[in-house]
């Protein structure tokens, strides 16, 4: 049988971590931005994205699937009060919802059904995300 040892580390060292708005980044908050507004440049700016709600199960299958094909999404959570901001752009489902290049593809079973129909890989090849 193993045995665990545990130690205590101590630092004095104190960090601090300050957080100004920058449009440097692609994830950047810009607080004059409507949540609206910010969706919409996160959408045009990465080119897979996934909106989620707090612990989505179906995200993680989601964020799973392209992984495997070598594919790492942005994923940005929505709050509850957010999550409205994506019914304008598109219908469909709410959240999850993934976009590719800049288009809505849908929630999980669209991804699955663009990916059984063997459309995915060419498009995330035609967005840049994936080479063959």
């Amino acid at each position: 049988m193993q045995h665990l040892h545990h130690q205590r580390l101590q630092s004095t060292t104190t960090f601090h971590l300050e957080l100004t708005p920058t449009t440097t980044s692609p994830l950047s908050i810009d607080i004059s931005e409507s949540t609206q507004m910010r969706i919409k440049r996160l959408i045009t700016e990465n080119p897979v994205i996934i909106f989620s709600r707090s612990a989505c199960c179906m995200c993680h299958v989601m964020k799973r699937l392209l992984s495997s094909l070598g594919v790492h999404p942005t994923v940005i959570e929505l709050e509850e009060d957010e999550i409205g901001a994506l019914e304008v752009d598109g219908g469909g489902e709410v959240a999850p919802a993934v976009f590719i290049g800049g288009q809505r593809v849908g929630g999980l079973e669209s991804l699955v059904g663009l990916h059984l129909s063997g459309d995915l890989v060419p498009k995330l090849v035609e967005v840049g995300v994936l080479v063959l």
